[in-house]
């Protein structure tokens, strides 16, 4: 099967999205499918080798961002969008800047939606081109609902099946002011006919979201996330300290504060016990208030020492950041719908401590290797610390569970199949009604 896979970079940061789509394309060209990936807005960061087959950024986020800016860039000749759409340049600007500004990333949501009849009817012009030079493929993907402007004028030039992945983007517009998030929805309503079939990475993220698009039942379908088992091992943490692990974004929405004044109480339950809570992930350049609110709740408790960031990691640094734990939690406060990092820490044997919510449900529940508790106060998180520091059977036997169970139900070339048999389920009708 031919597939062209368009995924959307993340301004130069790791991005779980980006890791899945990465993992993917290279896991069915394994299998003996061949997958072009190609990158929207920034070149993709992956803690793998990166997958994606062309140089060319689609899309690329400067011309956007300029476009979106000023009508003057949407009018330059092609020769000068090169300038600003040489990837090496797109790397340089997104690592160094991110916008937070709420109008600008609503105009640039709502632009993008609006397809090749808004404002970006430049950018949908410069693909039709880029395609009519690429072979034909049998289907195409598209990273997230975000982006269904692209699947009309795909559909109808390559005459072949759109799909669309789900994979959390309803947090994106969540934090999108109200009017511009209703917008957004509408627009995204209005082109469900162009999309052959929906991709969700969990059974939640595909309740929530055909609630929240009104996509038919019939238009729906789960692959569940999976991971590249190379190199992960079993954990093998220090004996005698028990390490309580978080592995995400350092971002309100993810919960670290809420672990930190979880482990403040635990910490009382097991007094001088030698305990440490370890941190490592992706923060934003600058300074970051949000960690610092985190470092301020151990410190007002006399655990300061406790602490350590341990900053962003690649793959290697990932899995022996993940190996020295005794258990990992990431308390995300919104209905999380992938949980990557969960998979990663059972995949060392890891057992995990999480709320129960979103699609941290039925991983835990999938694999049996954690315990989930109560969502969103400290007081059933440091109940759930205490309980495996306090049973070591318990936490041997979750983390056995843990290493077990995500081989058993989330390996990468398991998704990768399933993926296979979506698109060649709902690909062959689909393919000869658009022809």
């Amino acid at each position: 099967m031919r597939i062209l896979s368009i995924t959307a970079g993340a301004a130069g940061m790791y991005c779980g999205s980006c890791f899945r789509d990465n993992a993917l394309a290279a896991e069915l060209i394994a299998q003996g499918h061949e997958v072009s990936l190609v990158p929207m807005y920034t070149p993709t960061r992956t803690d793998e080798p990166n997958a994606t087959t062309s140089r060319r950024v689609l899309f690329g986020g400067i011309s956007v961002y300029l476009q979106q800016l000023s009508p003057i860039f949407r009018k330059t000749p092609r020769f000068l969008d090169r300038l600003w759409d040489w990837p090496a340049l797109i790397s340089t600007f997104a690592n160094r800047a991110s916008s937070t500004d709420a109008r600008m990333l609503g105009d640039l949501t709502v632009s993008m939606l609006e397809g090749e009849h808004g404002i970006l009817r430049k950018e949908f012009a410069k693909l039709a081109d880029w395609m009519a030079g690429e072979p034909l493929p049998d289907v195409t993907i598209i990273t997230n609902s975000l982006l269904i402007g692209l699947a009309a004028p795909l559909r109808r030039q390559t005459a072949r099946p759109v799909f669309v992945t789900l994979q959390g983007e309803e947090l994106f517009l969540d934090g999108l002011p109200p009017l511009y998030r209703d917008k957004a929805i509408a627009l995204i309503r209005q082109q469900l006919r162009h999309v052959d079939r929906f991709v969700a990475v969990s059974e939640h993220g595909a309740r929530y979201m055909q609630q929240l698009f009104a996509i038919p039942p019939s238009q729906m379908s789960v692959v569940p996330l999976g991971i590249n088992m190379n190199g992960y091992q079993r954990a093998a943490p220090a004996a005698g300290q028990f390490t309580v692990g978080y592995l995400a974004r350092i971002a309100p929405e993810k919960g670290l504060r809420l672990l930190a004044e979880a482990y403040v109480l635990f910490k009382r339950q097991v007094g001088a016990a030698p305990t440490r809570l370890r941190a490592a992930g992706y923060i934003a350049p600058g300074p970051n208030p949000y960690l610092d609110d985190v470092k301020r709740v151990l410190s007002s408790a006399g655990l300061e020492h406790d602490f350590v960031y341990q900053g962003e990691v690649d793959r290697s640094g990932k899995i022996g950041f993940l190996r020295e734990l005794d258990v990992l939690s990431v308390p995300a406060i919104y209905d999380e719908p992938k949980g990557f990092s969960l998979l990663e820490a059972m995949a060392c044997g890891v057992p995990v401590v999480q709320p129960k919510r979103g699609a941290f449900t039925e991983i835990v529940e999938k694999t049996g290797g954690g315990v989930l508790v109560p969502p969103d106060g400290p007081q059933s998180l440091a109940a759930g610390l205490y309980r495996l520091y306090s049973d070591l059977n318990l936490r041997r036997s979750l983390g056995d569970r843990a290493f077990a169970g995500v081989r058993e139900h989330y390996t990468i070339a398991q998704s990768a199949r399933r993926l296979v048999d979506v698109l060649r389920e709902s690909g062959g009708a689909a393919a000869a009604s658009v022809a």
